[in-house]
């Protein structure tokens, strides 16, 4: 069942509240707790920050790191730390996040203290016979850290180095990443865990066999042998130096949802105890391990109805829904995992992964000839495997057509640098994997995808642009790429529409020889420019509004039975090179001419395609039939369109047959 959001903390000044749920069967005291949150515009201006509120009136200074700020330089996100003075056994207790005049910014912090309190941490790893390491309070003591959080009650620096022998030989491919969070003030730190073989642009990638070993203040905390590390992927694990905090932090959904940083996911939809309790029992297995996939596909582009596919993954809005703690899990642990993939290329030069403001012509597709840069007179393209077939063999397929949103939502909550850097993988991979000529080379335009890889990359292109912190360098490149889509978008089909009645037909047009098109997948990329809009880029609003006229006509137009709205395939011309139909009715008309004659939603047009009366064709009744495609799309659509909008909706919410939403709810996306 969802939490009880009601705000139980009094104060005019508050904004959310968050609940800290002890999984520890004694009391702990001075628990410290780090947790990531996003604001709504407005409610924590640029002159204010947080303080902590419990019900009994007493406050809990909060240590509050800003990461990004709306354009009115209010917060957006921040990652916040609080230390409880205690928390009862298996209680729950509630603290409120209310807004009170910003301090001074937090210094950063030299690791000083927790080195001299005897912190250590490396990682090993036996390779054909020779030991490489990496170790955290070697790097630490180096100075060569990056900060992450700084204040008061916990701080977190970045360090990284190739793995390396006795002798100092560094591995070229094996990269060791450490994230050490230290509470202030105790020998207590929380040490992430990375190890990649990422780099873009290192000769002769492929990849590697070995034994691996996590070290946590002379305590082994990890081991793994024969562990196949694929070329141009990552694996990471967690483990505490001192106690680990055993609190489970739930966030204020109803909050959550209303920044509009997430869809309208439909509170309404509650989860089963046995449901939940299946996440857990069914987290088990070598696709739970480093190298698996978690709960999402393999093979990405394979067909078919499935979780990974919407604006968030079926067990994401699970966990959005229920803020359950085996759905949390589930969900971070499957992020983790998207490390997994080979989709991760990192610019050595940089540190960052890799971008194609710096590297135009770089990409996965097209000719090595493709990626000649006119300006540097060199090719950008990837070193190609050259050890044998076998040793660049991948386990996994990406794409951008079945793309789950791995890490968005786990970034929103943690505040991870982890997660946030997969997002930046992902996105940078779904821009750059087109041909730069298709693409506009630095521009990375998408249109080029298929309609369904259009939308998957728009949404984590403009969630990574709204999240990426604002100190970030990727984030005037994501911001860039986002602009430059919506401009080429704009000027395809806002400026000059090819059709009335908002259908995309770049590159979409490709059913019934060449003659449909697929709405499902059109419905995909309307919900995606839905979502970009609410994350605040105004600049898709137009587009918003045409491609919303294609949920609502199906819906609510002349000559279209709403029955068939959600209709596989749709014919728009008469042959590949027609011009097209006129009308949204024209089409149907066409596509639907077995209904002819037939009242619609009658019964007569249900016995004929033997559903009940008001039941829509495409399996209505299934969380991943066609109409659960179509409902985001036509969410958003009531939304922005008025009246007109409004009308839709109530017709699609009025048909006869559902679909349990428990059973998966990626598309239980309602109007606000």
């Amino acid at each position: 069942m969802p939490p009880d959001e009601t705000l139980v903390v009094p104060g005019a000044n508050v904004v959310t509240d968050i609940r800290f749920q002890s999984l520890s069967a004694t009391e702990q005291a001075n628990l410290p707790v780090t947790f990531g949150q996003v604001f709504a515009v407005g409610n924590v201006s640029s002159a204010q920050s947080l303080t902590g509120r419990l019900a009994d009136g007493s406050t809990v200074p909060l240590q509050v790191n800003v990461k990004a700020r709306h354009a009115d330089g209010s917060l957006r996100h921040a990652v916040i730390t609080a230390k409880l003075p205690k928390l009862g056994a298996s209680q729950t207790l509630v603290m409120a996040l209310a807004s009170v005049p910003a301090p001074a910014a937090p210094a950063a912090v030299a690791p000083t203290a927790l080195l001299d309190g005897g912190f250590t941490a490396a990682v090993n790893v036996d390779l054909n016979g020779q030991r490489y390491t990496a170790s955290a309070d070697a790097l630490l003591r180096s100075g060569k850290y990056t900060t992450w959080l700084a204040g008061p009650l916990t701080n977190e620096w970045l360090v990284s180095a190739p793995l390396t022998t006795a002798s100092g030989v560094a591995h070229p491919h094996l990269t060791a990443r450490f994230a050490i969070r230290a509470v202030s003030g105790v020998k207590q730190a929380r040490v992430d865990v990375t190890l990649e073989n990422t780099w873009a642009f290192e000769a002769n990638p492929q990849n590697f066999t070995y034994n691996a070993q996590i070290v946590v203040g002379g305590q082994t905390t990890y081991t793994k042998t024969g562990l196949a590390h694929v070329h141009h992927t990552r694996w990471r694990k967690l483990a505490w130096y001192g106690a680990e905090p055993s609190v489970h932090i739930r966030h204020n959904v109803s909050y959550l949802l209303g920044t509009k940083a997430l869809p309208n996911f439909d509170r309404r939809v509650t989860f089963s105890e046995a449901t939940l309790a299946s996440m857990k029992t069914g987290w088990t297995g070598s696709g739970t391990e480093p190298m698996g996939t978690g709960m999402a596909v393999s093979y990405m582009p394979g067909t078919g109805g499935r979780p990974d596919i919407g604006l968030l993954p079926g067990w994401a809005a699970t966990y959005l829904l229920s803020m359950d703690k085996r759905a949390k899990d589930v969900t971070l642990a499957t992020a983790d995992l998207a490390g997994s993939y080979s989709s991760h290329y990192r610019n050595k030069e940089s540190d960052r992964p890799v971008s194609i403001v710096d590297f135009p012509y770089m990409t996965v597709l097209g000719q090595r000839s493709d990626t000649y840069n006119p300006v540097t007179k060199k090719l950008e393209a990837f070193p190609q495997c050259t050890v044998s077939t076998e040793a660049c063999a991948t386990p996994h397929t990406h794409d951008s057509s079945h793309q789950p949103a791995f890490a968005y939502l786990p970034y929103l909550v943690t505040g991870d640098n982890y997660y946030l850097e997969e997002l930046q993988f992902w996105s940078m991979s779904n821009v750059f994997q087109g041909n730069p000529g298709y693409r506009g080379a630095e521009k990375g335009l998408l249109s080029w995808d298929q309609v369904r890889g259009q939308a998957w990359s728009m949404r984590t292109l403009a969630e990574a642009a709204y999240i990426t912190p604002d100190a970030d360098p990727l984030k005037s490149h994501f911001e860039g790429f986002l602009n430059n889509n919506l401009v080429n978008y704009d000027t395809s089909y806002v400026k000059t529409p090819p059709n009335n009645y908002g259908v995309l037909t770049g590159g979409a047009i490709v059913y019934n020889g060449d003659t449909g098109v697929a709405p499902w997948q059109d419905d995909f990329f309307t919900s995606a420019i839905g979502h970009t809009v609410e994350l605040g880029y105004s600049k898709a609003k137009p587009l918003l509004a045409w491609k919303s006229l294609f949920p609502i006509g199906r819906m609510t137009a002349k000559d279209v039975c709403w029955i068939s709205g959600a209709i596989y395939s749709l014919k728009i011309r008469d042959t590949a090179s027609s011009p097209l139909y006129a009308t949204l009715g024209e089409a149907f008309k066409v596509s639907t001419v077995d209904l002819a004659g037939m009242p619609c939603a009658g019964t007569a047009m249900a016995t004929a395609l033997k559903l009940k009366v008001g039941e829509m064709t495409g399996y209505s009744d299934t969380v991943t039939g066609f109409p659960s495609n179509m409902q985001p799309a036509l969410a958003y659509a009531a939304d922005s369109s008025g009246a007109a909008g409004a009308a839709a909706w109530t017709v699609f919410s009025n048909r006869s047959v559902k679909p349990d939403y428990s059973l998966g709810p990626q598309f239980s996306i309602v109007p606000r």
